[in-house]
């Protein structure tokens, strides 16, 4: 059984031992060999128990079947929710809970090694909560984090200073508000994958009166560490396909958007190669709103997991990796100088902030003053970084 077992993954071994000099061998053979060692049959049957349980922060296994359509139990009853389908709030939280559930199955299929997300359900003293899934150290994801939160109560003054700041007229008082939405970045060990985010949230606000203010906001961008021009058309065209049904300005000025949104100031950079982003929608009425971020959300699975499966097994060394480590730098300084969900959740009484911060890397780095030489593959991602490009043509 272990020679049949061992013949059967040889293959998988040789995809972890990267060919280039100085490559990352890594703690992905380390651990297949000691599991292997301990008896492939065992393996075996550990996966096969282990794979229909989620894995909870506090210790503790459920089984799947108990919460078959999400990761963990909804932040709202279940029965509330069946029981309030028209209302856009419970229609908002069953989405994120299903592109959390499926996102985070759709990567967990891309480990070789059977790495499962650690699902940690929260709630928030001043109302609602949150479920954060987060996958760390695996051999495809060296950090990949999907949170979905449902909070409300009011508006911290904050917060409310921000939206003024954009043009929203909020009445003076307690402002009533609820918010629900979907967050994840993910950090692929091999540099060849680019790193991906997504955001999709619904927000509304009550003010004195009984006046009722909603908007829909959200995006998905990439940002590579090595430029690839065949991933970043595959993933502007996802999105495309995505905005088209539904107003064709959609694609163009979100795409502009989003390059004017992900930019680092003090870098003279972009974040990585765009892709949409969008706020404050609200039209050209809540349920076209609302079926435009369905299809944008759905988008990601589509607009990602080729380039996974495409680079997962690409070699690599270690100016691939350093390189990597500082580029992910800059990631760090617009997450926490400059990114506007950051700010909300940091303002909001009862922040959770290891949920926030969740989108930070496993590991980065920074040098002084490390500019890489004209004609490399590194200053050819800086150019585009320096001046967005128009990946389709249009």
């Amino acid at each position: 059984m272990i020679s049949k077992f061992f013949r059967n993954n040889v293959r998988l071994i040789r995809r972890h031992i990267h060919t280039a000099t100085g490559s990352n061998r890594t703690s992905s053979l380390v651990r297949f060999i000691g599991a292997s060692f301990v008896g492939g049959s065992i393996l075996v049957g550990y996966n096969w128990l282990k794979q229909n349980e989620v894995h909870m922060a506090s210790g503790s296994v459920n089984k799947l079947a108990s919460v078959t359509r999400y990761m963990a139990e909804p932040i709202t009853d279940r029965k509330a929710l069946d029981a309030n389908q028209s209302d856009m709030k419970c229609r908002m939280e069953e989405l994120v809970m299903k592109i959390q559930h499926n996102f985070c199955r759709s990567l967990e299929a891309e480990e070789h090694f059977g790495k499962k997300f650690l699902v940690d359900r929260w709630e928030r003293a001043e109302g609602g909560g949150g479920i954060t899934c987060v996958l760390q150290d695996g051999d495809v994801f060296e950090k990949a984090g999907v949170n979905i939160s449902v909070v409300h109560g009011n508006l911290p003054k904050g917060a409310i200073q921000q939206m003024r700041s954009r043009g929203k007229q909020l009445a003076e008082g307690d402002l009533p508000f609820f918010a629900v939405g979907v967050s994840a970045v993910i950090h692929p060990r091999n540099p060849m994958i680019p790193t991906i985010h997504f955001n999709y949230r619904y927000f509304e606000v009550t003010d004195s009166t009984g006046e009722k203010q909603w908007w829909f906001g959200g995006g998905t961008d990439l940002t590579p560490y090595y430029l690839n021009e065949e991933d970043a058309k595959h993933f502007h065209r996802t999105l495309k396909e995505a905005c088209d049904p539904f107003d064709r300005t959609y694609y163009p000025k979100f795409k502009e958007w989003c390059d004017k949104y992900f930019f680092i100031p003090h870098r003279n950079e972009s974040r990585g190669v765009g892709g949409i982003f969008f706020d404050d929608l609200d039209g050209p009425d809540a349920e076209k709103a609302f079926d435009f971020v369905s299809s944008c959300a759905h988008s990601v699975i589509p607009s990602y997991l080729p380039l996974v499966q495409r680079h997962k097994n690409d070699a690599y060394g270690t100016r691939q990796r350093d390189w990597q480590l500082l580029r992910r730098g800059r990631y760090v300084e617009f997450n926490l100088i400059y990114d506007r969900g950051t700010k909300f959740g940091l303002y909001t009484p009862g922040a959770r902030y290891e949920s926030i911060l969740m989108s930070l890397p496993l590991q980065a780095k920074w040098e002084y003053m490390n500019i890489p030489p004209q004609g490399t593959e590194e200053a050819a991602v800086v150019e585009v970084l320096r001046k967005p490009k128009n990946w389709l043509d249009l």
